[in-house]
């Protein structure tokens, strides 16, 4: 029986770095040769979806955390922020003296300072995730520095950086028509705060594929490695949690693997029966 199944990306396909093992490589390779189906579901936009990542051999993507799905390089669906929202947003962060980037299929586009603002953000993030010391160009190979229209209607979600918690807070309180979240940190020890499409996460974008496939439940995996990929670890029929992963996940997966380095992602494919 072929299964379905969704892999995070950043924490769970690559590393912290952004390092693609070769074992996870075969993996996915494997099992697509063996008639099964294979998505990533990622918090990245289209953008940060790089070449080698394609290259490996993938039947989609889910994007966005769930607001952009892709099965077979054809659009199914894809909800965004409007021009108006986009902004109301960027007024918003301005008038607060809050560095951010938008994130669009088209690319990542940064305010006027978000690189010097990111650069000891980035380096605080690197350095929790065990990482080497990154600079935001690293961090974002892509990213656009010198967009002067930060105005746009092709925006999934924008992130920002929190100068301190009650940022997060003050967002989450005015953009209740919004989705609110954290990253880059536990509680109060986050680092970036993000404005996303309101009631959407991977797991409704899991429903959306299953529908596409005409597929069950009953045959879908999820591996994933933070709070973020809980709804879809839930969702699914079995749950994968990296060892490299945070406790919340863990406490909610059916499996835990091995991290990301120790060929994690492979061990859970041979584990399951993929390969």
């Amino acid at each position: 029986m072929s299964k379905v199944v969704f892999i995070d990306v950043d924490g769970t396909l690559v590393d912290y770095e952004g390092n693609l093992p070769e074992s996870a490589v075969s993996a996915i390779r494997k099992a697509r040769e063996n008639g099964h189906h294979v998505y990533i579901c990622t918090g990245r936009s289209r953008a940060e979806v790089y070449q080698n990542i394609w290259d490996i051999g993938l039947d989609g993507m889910i994007g966005a955390n769930g607001a952009y799905v892709e099965h077979n390089g054809q659009v199914v669906m894809h909800k965004g922020i409007t021009k108006d929202e986009c902004s109301d947003i960027v007024n918003w962060l301005k008038e607060r003296n809050l560095e951010f980037y938008l994130e669009s299929n088209s690319g990542l586009y940064a305010s006027e300072n978000f690189e010097e603002a990111g650069t000891p953000v980035i380096k605080k993030y690197a350095q929790r995730k065990g990482a080497k010391d990154m600079t935001v160009r690293e961090a974002f190979p892509d990213m656009i520095f010198d967009e002067k229209n930060l105005v746009r209607d092709d925006v999934n979600k924008i992130s920002f950086i929190l100068s301190k918690y009650e940022d997060y807070l003050e967002a989450k309180e005015h953009f209740k028509n919004f989705e609110v979240n954290t990253w880059g940190g536990k509680g109060e020890t986050a680092l970036f705060g993000d404005l996303g499409v309101k009631g959407i996460n991977k797991a409704d974008a899991v429903v959306c594929i299953l529908n596409t496939l005409k597929a069950d439940v009953s045959d879908t995996i999820a591996i994933g490695d933070a709070k973020i990929d809980i709804p879809m670890l839930e969702y699914c029929n079995v749950g994968v949690a990296m060892g490299n992963g945070g406790e919340e996940i863990k406490e909610v997966a059916d499996i835990i693997t091995d991290s990301v380095e120790n060929d994690g992602l492979y061990n859970a494919f041979e584990r399951l029966g993929l390969i």
